[in-house]
């Protein structure tokens, strides 16, 4: 077999994984001087610390003066179960699923909290009609399908005067896409995604009709401690200017603060934007021209910016799933692309994360190594 020669470049970083995701670009374990390492996380330093992270995150991402931000434990996932065990039940409930973690919600929801939910699922590539969606029920989805790349192209079918709540997974979408914060009550996420942090912790934003709820509605179920965000009926206001629920790591917080500073610096919230854009258009422009390889997101519109996920097309490929990873063994073994296997429970594939600390260079130069690794492993097949 003739040996297919390798694109003459290289991707300088080759860390596309969508979670843990790249550090920001130059990123030096120096940035992490200023962490108060071994000092109480209650302690003047600490609460300092945790504060002006809220505070940047309020800035950054222009969450409105009147909604609560949050810390707390357990990453995306832990604020999302935070938000569903605390608040859902006091109406009727709809969930929106079009990938594997909003898959997961729906699972909590009817099989843990037991709740008769309207359960709205769409295929892998595609998303939920929010027309059909009865808004005056509490409505949980993601933004963005982390594992699909699909996500809401807009809010403008979310109505200003619903009744109900809208939680919202925004983990892959928080710091790369526009969220309108009139159509979301409850926002979460985990900086672990588009600014390339440290695990473990997770964002949890509240809007004044959420904590309205928190309020005056008490859940039929016992909620952990860890879950409990009021005391007497009232909102525990602590939680929301750097008082944590639990110890959160002082180290993982210098480095959410070491990114946030750096998204401050190239311009906020509309750069963050356009580099996620421009990395997503480096794949679209190389796959327009190509009949093997497809974006999995059916609708251009909902292709995600972030987490975009590819679909290998060419009849010719006789075991999807096994030549999807193949390829993928190839891009790792060659050091071009760690972690852009599809997930698990995904349709056969590639996922290239294109958050906002990915080079558009990386991505332009991993692009002829996705054919050449194609074209290697169809080669095996003939």
């Amino acid at each position: 077999m003739t040996l297919l020669p390798t694109p003459a470049a290289r991707p300088v970083n080759p860390r596309f994984s969508s979670g843990p995701c790249s550090k920001l670009p130059g990123y030096s374990l120096d940035m992490l001087a200023d962490a108060p390492l071994g000092r109480s996380h209650r302690a003047a330093v600490g609460k300092a610390k945790l504060k002006e992270a809220i505070e940047l995150t309020r800035t950054i991402l222009g969450v409105p003066a009147e909604y609560r931000i949050g810390i707390v434990p357990g990453s995306d996932t832990g604020a999302v179960e935070m938000a569903m065990w605390s608040l859902l039940g006091a109406r009727g409930v709809e969930m929106l699923a079009w990938e594997s973690f909003g898959e997961g919600w729906v699972t909590d929801v009817v099989k843990q909290l037991k709740l008769d939910a309207t359960v709205r699922k769409a295929p892998y590539g595609e998303i939920v009609d929010f027309a059909d969606v009865d808004f005056n029920k509490d409505v949980v989805f993601t933004w963005n399908g982390t594992t699909s790349g699909v996500r809401v192209p807009n809010g403008d079918k979310i109505p200003a005067d619903r009744d109900g709540l809208t939680i919202c997974d925004a983990t892959s979408a928080a710091f790369a896409m526009d969220l309108p914060w009139d159509k979301l009550d409850v926002t979460t996420f985990s900086w672990q995604k588009v600014l390339g942090g440290e695990g473990a912790h997770g964002i949890l934003i509240l809007s004044p009709r959420a904590v309205e709820r928190l309020e005056s509605y008490t859940p039929a179920w016992p909620l952990p401690k860890i879950f409990r965000m009021t005391k007497g009926g009232k909102l525990i206001e602590g939680i929301f200017v750097g008082e944590t629920i639990n110890t959160p790591s002082m180290l993982a917080v210098e480095d959410y603060l070491v990114a946030l500073k750096w998204a401050q610096g190239i311009g906020g919230l509309p750069a963050l934007v356009a580099r996620a854009e421009a990395n997503a258009k480096a794949v679209a422009d190389f796959i327009a021209d190509k009949d093997w390889i497809a974006n999995l997101a059916v609708a251009p519109e909902t292709a995600s910016t972030t987490s975009v996920c590819l679909k290998f097309t060419d009849p010719a490929i006789k075991d999807g799933a096994a030549f999807a990873k193949a390829v993928a063994k190839r891009l790792e073994k060659e050091g071009v692309a760690l972690d852009a296997g599809a997930y698990r429970d995904a349709p056969a594939g590639l996922r290239i994360w294109c958050g906002s600390t990915v080079e558009t260079a990386d991505v332009a130069a991993l692009m002829p190594w996705i054919e050449w690794a194609y074209r290697a492993e169809l080669a095996t097949q003939a």
